[in-house]
């Protein structure tokens, strides 16, 4: 090394100064140290690897997990270099001639990074290839993907060590942007480097807002809103599924937003495009799915949304941590129902023992989260085993609207006594379920219903002793052990506040189990923009329910309500084009409805937002009206789900929506053969008296004689005959 890393940073990269632990990460690495790095999006990792390849002999073997990745990297590298040749990427886009030329720039010594997927590091020709190259290190990034109980989990990668060792073991750098305890024991135990420099950098990205929104029927609405009040902006929005990134996409567009989207399932031309037009800023908002992103050197993104709440934190915090790189403003918004993780968990099904629990064990670490009324922040570096020492962040939706904290030293004794009790060999959900007094079957099967502690905060609401798990958990009075999937365990702090009880205040979860109310909701998530409209409306509804002898939800869900308060419709028209109202409910109820709006407009003089009112999309797939053709052919709802590839649970979910918007349908034929007249009745009986559209009672209630989707079909009969 004849230049010192002052000087090569200047002259390779132009920048006077390193960032955090650069420069001892580099001076570990040119010291022919192996090195571990945890490092947030944004801080700098590829530098890390980059400046020390173009200083050392030989090519710097680089591991990345996306093809999209490794383009975005050379491309970098190429910007800062005067020869091309100075990065090539080897994977499965190249053709021969292509291959070919990378090789013989590599032989010739002008190549000093080199990136390869784990599946092409594998082949054998490349194997045979590297043996007779000079290599200075091997760099693997994105090394997460180790891990099983990381949110990437790549099965190739587990592979690395074997081929490193295979080819030339040289020095080792892995380095990831998320990684909890439990994940980088996995990664050093698996590449070798136990005795690997170890450098580990704050999770803390102080310019983020985090923020979590109950995800209604107006989210879309709720999107377009945003990010037109953020004009010119650059954002990423995430959603699971491929479909709903195409449609979401498609939806801004219509809605004069700059939108493309961008997953797995696109060729890789059109892929390609998509991720340059958001880099060069042709498009202001990308759409994507998880692929999306990695590595993607973007410093001005300013608004990450989550359509959907990922299954892990680990996804969570990398995907929130491409808003800011640049330390400017990046707000972190995220959809959260708590239907969207019961349905992740179903999805597991079929998958081997180990990776269910491990699955499971993510997502209630991601519904923990989601749902705490503490501050996000503490919550996330906690997850990745730092501590934040304030009590306010104010830059979360939880500081900077907070709840009031109440008093829960008795809870947390009866918690603390309770894992004593259960001889710390049980995770924190049930523990709640003994604390709680809820026989279970499996708290049956272990006798646990005849401990003296069962039951000893009976009637008390789990919300809040799920936060006082969590909280003495974060203040170390309660500890997870990960390897046994978060069995909790007390700890010498935990066992002197049972021998010396002090205060201790919590702050209750909140509730994402159903619709919440405009007025509950704080920091910009509520759907109602006129709240005294909405409240008007609510007394409306429930007058016109009285006189039909109907609950409420019948006539309108909440979710129309508050987008009634929101575009004020003001005729018949417009009111059919609300969500969840249709033509049917329109006509039946509508007329009361438009009088009040129309009064409450002229009253308070409001002039009507035609600006928030979205332009849908046409239903290509024209799903609903299959659906209700299907029906009236009395076709099986199990044919009918297999046709359109849908779960059947899924199936149901499409039946409510059609019920909901005042379509009358029939599936007596269907409902008849499973549920017998008297049930039916029962269960109507049973519908009548409940206030909410909320069917968690009728599943306590009648959960040992029929199944959830029984249940739901019932109800779904019980709206379309009462309601419509």
């Amino acid at each position: 090394m004849n230049k010192t890393l002052h000087a090569a940073l200047k002259e390779h990269f132009g920048f006077d100064s390193f960032k955090g632990n650069q420069e001892a990460i580099m001076t570990s690495l040119l010291d022919g140290h192996d090195v571990f790095v945890l490092m947030p999006t944004g801080g700098g990792k590829s530098l890390c690897y980059q400046l020390p390849a173009l200083m050392m002999d030989g090519t710097a073997i680089v591991i990345s997990p996306l093809i999209a990745l490794m383009k975005n990297q050379v491309d970098a590298m190429r910007h800062f270099s005067e020869e091309d040749k100075v990065a090539h990427f080897l994977n499965s886009s190249l053709n021969r001639a292509a291959i070919d030329t990378v090789k013989s720039d590599i032989r010739s010594g002008q190549t000093k990074l080199l990136y390869v997927a784990p599946e092409s590091l594998t082949k054998e020709e490349n194997i045979e290839f590297l043996k007779t190259v000079k290599i200075s290190f091997y760099a693997v990034d994105e090394a997460h993907c180790i891990s099983e109980w990381g949110h990437d989990f790549r099965p190739e990668y587990r592979r690395i060590r074997p081929i490193i060792n295979e080819i030339d073991a040289r020095p080792v750098i892995a380095l990831t942007a998320t990684a909890t305890p439990k994940v980088q024991h996995d990664i050093q135990k698996n590449l070798g480097m136990a005795d690997a420099v170890v450098y580990k950098s704050s999770f803390n990205r102080a310019n983020l807002y985090y923020e979590i929104r109950p995800k209604t029927s107006m989210i879309d609405k709720e999107i377009i809103k945003f990010i037109k009040s953020h004009p010119g902006k650059s954002g990423i929005i995430y959603c699971l599924s491929r479909k709903r990134v195409e449609e979401l996409a498609e939806m801004l567009r219509v809605n004069d937003i700059k939108a493309l989207p961008y997953h797995a399932g696109m060729d890789a031309a059109t892929r390609s495009a998509n991720q340059d037009a958001f880099l060069l800023e042709e498009v202001d908002v990308i759409v994507a799915t998880i692929a999306f992103g990695m590595g993607i050197d973007k410093p001005d993104v300013r608004f990450v949304i989550h359509y959907d709440m990922p299954k892990s934190l680990e996804g969570y915090y990398q995907e929130t941590g491409r808003a800011g790189r640049d330390g400017g403003e990046g707000q972190c918004i995220t959809f959260y129902s708590a239907k969207d993780l019961q349905k992740m968990e179903k999805f597991m099904q079929g998958k081997p023992v180990a990776e269910q629990e491990i699955g499971k064990q993510l997502l209630l670490e991601t519904q923990s989260y989601a749902e705490a009324s503490s501050c996000r922040r503490r919550s996330l570096l906690f997850y990745f085993g730092e501590q934040f020492q304030e009590d306010n962040c104010h830059n979360c939706d939880n500081c900077l609207n907070p709840k009031k904290k109440v008093e829960a030293k008795e809870d947390l004794c009866a918690v603390l006594e309770t894992v004593i009790a259960l001889k710390e060999k049980f995770k924190a959900d049930y523990v709640s379920d003994v604390v709680l007094g809820r026989t279970t079957p499996m708290v049956k099967s272990y006798g646990h219903d005849e401990l003296e502690v069962f039951g000893c905060e009976k009637g008390a609401d789990d919300r809040l002793i799920s936060a006082v798990i969590r909280q003495a958990t974060q203040m170390g009075y309660l500890e997870r052990d990960i390897e046994n999937y978060g069995t909790l365990s007390i700890t010498s702090k935990g066992k002197k506040f049972l021998n010396k009880p002090e205060s201790f205040k919590v702050v209750e979860d909140s509730d994402f189990s159903d619709e919440p109310e405009p007025e509950m909701m704080k920091s910009g998530a509520s759907c109602a923009a006129d709240t005294e409209l909405f409240s008007i409306l609510k007394d409306l509804r429930k007058k016109v329910a009285k006189q039909q002898g109907l609950p409420p939800y019948v006539i309108f869900q909440d979710p129309s309500l508050e987008a009634m308060a929101t575009t004020y419709p003001i005729s018949i028209e417009e009111l059919q084009n609300i969500p969840g109202v249709g033509i049917g409910k329109a006509k039946r109820y509508g007329a009361d409805f438009i009088r009040l709006i129309k009064r409450h407009v002229e009253d308070n003089e409001i002039e009507r937002p035609e600006d928030l009112r979205v332009r849908s999309i046409p239903d290509k797939n024209s799903t609903k009206l299959y659906i209700i053709t299907l029906i009236d052919r009395k076709i099986p709802l199990e044919e009918i789900a297999h046709s359109k590839g849908l779960e059947f649970s899924e199936l149901i979910d499409e039946i409510e929506a059609i019920v909901y918007s005042g379509t009358k349908i029939n599936i007596n034929y269907y409902i008849d053969d499973i549920i017998d007249e008297d049930s039916q009745e029962e269960l109507f009986d049973f519908f009548r008296d409940n206030e909410t559209d909320d069917l968690n009672n009728a599943f306590c209630e009648f959960g040992n004689d029929f199944t959830e989707d029984e249940i739901r079909l019932a109800h779904i009969k019980f709206v379309s005959e009462m309601g419509n």
